[in-house]
């Protein structure tokens, strides 16, 4: 968002997770994982981050002493998700050791109106209110030409979008909102609210006709990892979406997980994805991958 707005120089400390656009990565790095997740299954994954916050603790430690020495004036965050980003006890910690308080702009969205406010309300806090609502503006007609578009389709497929395999999660908050706008139902998904895990069975009785794997944190190379987990599943043959080979993979981090404006071109990949008689990507190659193309020699 900031770099959106034309605020890029302006930034002085990023997450470890910012890395779009690339001048991100040569920010320094005022936050990073307290747990070491590497090497670990997505099973161990989901269950050592779950016993961490149930005790309480963050999954993520700040740099006070480089939070110290930037001095930033406006410090963004977000509280939506403990296992997204640091935000609550850790931050609040780190706020008590600086000397002059900085305005900390919390971000919770749960649709993609509240993410259109998201901007507004930064752009209205760093002096670029008009920048913002052009943003905004920009990608509701984007939004409004595929859901136009979208009315010629002859049927809206099944879909579901998968935000973690092991265990398994549905999609939540703008997620689903984003698949009904590129003109299919994800019955299993939870509008405006968390992602949850949910049964295999249930996935089954849904019979989507296209299934996208999306896990919250990943890109595409580890996205299309997952897919192999769910490929050992009973039944798994039996899905629609893999007789008739949908099933993709996606970059989640770039186009679903991080609400931001990208969101809107991950709108029109999933048009892509469930239309694609009616609309062409014309974005990156290293989106989406057909989970089947990639087993063909």
């Amino acid at each position: 968002m900031l770099y959106a707005l034309g605020l890029g120089d302006a930034i002085v400390g990023v997450s470890h997770e910012c890395d779009f656009p690339a001048d991100a990565r040569n920010k320094p790095v005022v936050s990073r994982p307290a747990l070491d997740l590497e090497g670990l299954t997505l099973a161990e994954i989901d269950r050592a981050i779950g016993e961490r916050i149930g005790r309480g603790e963050s999954i993520y430690r700040i740099d006070e002493r480089l939070l110290r020495d930037l001095e930033p004036d406006l410090i963004v965050t977000q509280d939506l998700c403990q296992v997204c980003a640091p935000s609550g006890n850790e931050l609040g910690v780190a706020l008590r050791t600086l000397e002059v308080q900085p305005e900390v702009l919390f971000m919770s969205p749960s649709s993609i109106a509240q993410i259109e406010q998201n901007i507004r309300d930064l752009g209205r806090v760093t002096g670029r209110q008009l920048h913002a609502d052009a943003i905004v503006a920009e990608g509701q007609a984007r939004l409004a030409r595929i859901a136009q578009r979208v009315r010629r389709a002859a049927s809206r497929p099944r879909v579901a979008c998968i935000e973690w395999v092991d265990p398994l999660f549905c999609s939540g908050h703008w997620v689903p909102e984003m698949v009904e706008i590129a003109g299919g139902i994800d019955a299993l998904g939870r509008k405006g609210a968390d992602s949850v895990r949910i049964a295999w069975q249930a996935l089954l009785a849904w019979a989507p006709e296209v299934l996208v794997v999306a896990p919250c944190g990943y890109h595409l190379e580890k996205s299309l990892e997952q897919v192999s987990r769910l490929e050992r599943l009973p039944e798994w043959s039996t899905l629609p979406a893999v007789r008739n080979e949908r099933v993709y993979a996606v970059d989640a981090d770039s186009y679903f997980a991080r609400p931001g404006p990208r969101v809107v071109d991950g709108v029109a990949l999933l048009a892509h994805l469930i239309h694609p008689e009616l609309f062409s990507w014309h974005g990156p190659r290293e989106a989406f991958a057909s989970v089947f193309a990639q087993a063909r020699p």
